[in-house]
């Protein structure tokens, strides 16, 4: 057995195994066992990750569970893939893990074990449906991290609208699994299969179905997979749920479980429908969902006033951006939004993390009532401050490296539109974070009472407050933005995603490897050229915007007044917005079923 096989379940299993362990016996061992068990396990995963990625950096390989090899191209077996781009998002989910379960050592003033194993088991589910090359079994890795997800929220449930939060999430996410088993139900009817190289390989055989039926199923797969990547118009649970979870939990949702629905649309897609179904029809889609998303959460992100909403939203925003990096279906693209996805999980990550030191020590989150009063937390001024730029595009940081090889492919498209929607997307996200910065840190602005009704709503409180902040709540965030300076640097010195990017979108390579064991083939990538004069011009435009927006949201009232026939509009599509969020559940399970309509009209209609 190689090395790489050997360790592609160890991932899965030793989460799952230890968790199951501490959920047992934690209550008996000491905190600090339970600590250092829990953060072994994750290290173990991370360190795993990291050698198949070395391992696999030009090429995939199919594990299959129990020993069930294909024969001639037919398999009842449980089918793990590793390539590069399923590594990766191993590595990130150890490395995610490891900063939350590091933050929490200090920040719970006592919590139970079952805390850490369901971070485990979270940790489970996401590696696992990072690797599964099954249909079903991506939805049952899909019900474990949900299940993970939903009690993680909950957390706190002395609180109602902690519970709130995690019945609007559970709930939301619920539907969407259920829409992707009826996708599941859809495809195995017409072709028999659940693998996904077997479903590909039936679809693409002479005189394979193309009807409606297999349509219909990506469009169900499609949009439940949006569900848990907070796409709108399914993405209203994700601010309630990032309010409420507690703060190192909010570090997997932002930095991995969205990321992972967009992947899921893009692993679904080439392994399965490619060469299917129009792909001018699928890019036309996913383009539009995504614009749509990225606009609404950027325009929902500043006008936040608590900042783990302000964050949920600029998440949203840039999961917008992903999906139509997705949607252009270019190898460039997406080499770009890989490069991008990672500095701007570890950005995120930092920015949580950041926050959950001022809820430490401020005991809420509310940007009125932090006036000021973050000037001598000079290591989180500092998260803030760079979190604010790296989200507009700081050089050399990863996320501008990926953000200019995305707009570049845009450009080749001929979709220049698509470029300025990503430059006002990440200035606003990038100004709401520094005005937030300005506020806190530095006191500028009018001071403003706070609005109590949306603390009690949305701040957790784990402790009560340190008399100082120790390093384990701080180093996290530190090291998370110096990796995300270290991959934009390392993109400088020749580190290439478009290999990885090409490997991943070959649906006969895919087949060939998961069917009968063939080795992925060197492909030809596309040259992609990450640092462009191009590339620093429009991240220089975006951060001047962004700097812009933080100053009209620090000083707005020193602003010449807007004429009432501009301002009147524009208030009446923010407040129509906001009602949109309303946090009834109703309303969300309510366009939930729109976003499904909107998704195959869009996906049939030229």
């Amino acid at each position: 057995m190689s090395l790489v096989a050997a360790l592609v379940p160890l991932t899965i299993a030793i989460p799952l195994v230890v968790g199951a362990f501490l959920a047992a016996a934690g209550r008996h061992l000491p905190r600090v066992v339970v600590d250092g068990v829990a953060l072994f396990a994750a290290l173990a995963v991370t360190g795993a990750g990291a050698t198949i990625l070395y391992t696999l950096a030009a090429g995939r390989q199919a594990l299959w569970s129990g020993g069930w090899q294909p024969h001639d191209g037919t398999s009842v077996g449980i089918l793990l893939m590793a390539d590069p781009v399923s590594a990766g998002l191993v590595v990130l989910a150890g490395v995610l893990t490891l900063a939350a379960l590091v933050f929490s050592w200090r920040y719970f003033e006592a919590v139970e074990s079952y805390f850490h194993a369901l971070m485990l088991l979270f940790l489970a589910g996401l590696c696992g449906f990072a690797l599964s090359g099954d249909l079903f079994n991506m939805f049952v890795f899909f019900e474990l991290m949900g299940v993970a997800a939903y009690a993680l929220t909950g957390f706190m449930a002395e609180q109602p609208h902690t519970v709130q939060g995690a019945l609007n999430f559970g709930v939301v996410n619920s539907l969407g699994g259920y829409v992707v088993l009826l996708g599941i139900a859809l495809i195995y009817a017409e072709t028999g299969e659940l693998g996904l190289a077997q479903v590909g390989e039936r679809l693409r055989d002479a005189g394979a179905i193309t009807g409606y039926a297999v349509v219909a199923s990506f469009v169900l797969l499609s949009c439940g997979w949006l569900v848990k990547a907070a796409v709108a118009p399914f993405h209203f649970w994700s601010a309630d749920a990032h309010a409420v979870a507690p703060t190192p939990v909010c570090v997997l949702f932002s930095g991995i479980m969205s990321q992972l629905g967009v992947y899921a649309i893009a692993r679904t897609y080439w392994s399965v429908y490619a060469g299917i179904l129009d792909a001018a029809a699928v890019s036309r889609t996913l383009l539009v969902f995504g614009a749509a998303t990225a606009l609404i959460g950027a325009l929902m992100s500043y006008s936040q006033n608590n900042v783990k909403r302000l964050l949920a939203f600029s998440t949203i925003a840039h999961i917008g951006l992903y999906l139509m990096a997705v949607g252009l279906l270019r190898v460039s693209a997406f080499a770009g939004v890989g490069l991008f996805m990672l500095g701007d999980a570890a950005v995120k990550a930092a920015l949580f993390l950041g926050t959950g030191v001022l809820l430490n020590r401020f005991e809420t989150v509310a940007e009125d009532q932090l006036h000021g009063r973050g000037r001598g937390l000079w290591a989180t001024r500092l998260v803030f401050i760079l979190g604010g730029l790296i989200y507009a595009g700081l050089p050399p940081f990863a996320t501008s490296a990926g953000k200019a090889v995305i707009e570049a492919a845009a450009g080749a498209a001929g979709l220049h539109s698509l470029i300025w929607c990503y430059v006002l997307t990440t200035a606003i996200t990038g100004g709401a974070v520094l005005r937030t910065a300005g506020r806190i840190f530095f006191g500028w602005g009018r001071s403003a009472a706070g609005i109590a009704e949306e603390q009690e709503e949305d701040a957790e409180t784990e402790r009560g407050p340190l008399r100082r902040i120790p390093w384990t709540m701080i180093a996290p965030s530190i090291i998370l933005l110096a990796l995300a300076l270290l991959l934009g640097i390392a993109t400088m010195l020749g580190l290439d995603f478009a290999h990885a990017a090409a490997i991943f979108m070959d649906p006969k390579g895919y087949a060939a490897a998961a069917l009968f064991g063939a080795p992925a083939v060197a492909e030809s990538a596309v040259a992609v050229q990450v640092w462009t004069a191009q590339g620093f011009v429009t991240s220089v435009v975006t951060i001047v915007l962004a700097l812009m927006l933080a100053a009209a949201g620090i000083w707005r009232r020193r602003l010449p007044r807007v004429p009432g026939w501009v301002l009147h509009p524009l208030l009446l599509a923010l407040n129509a917005l906001r009602g949109a969020h309303s946090g009834h559940l109703g309303d969300y399970v309510a366009w939930l079923m729109a976003g499904i309509a909107g998704f195959a009209a869009l996906l049939i209609l030229a």
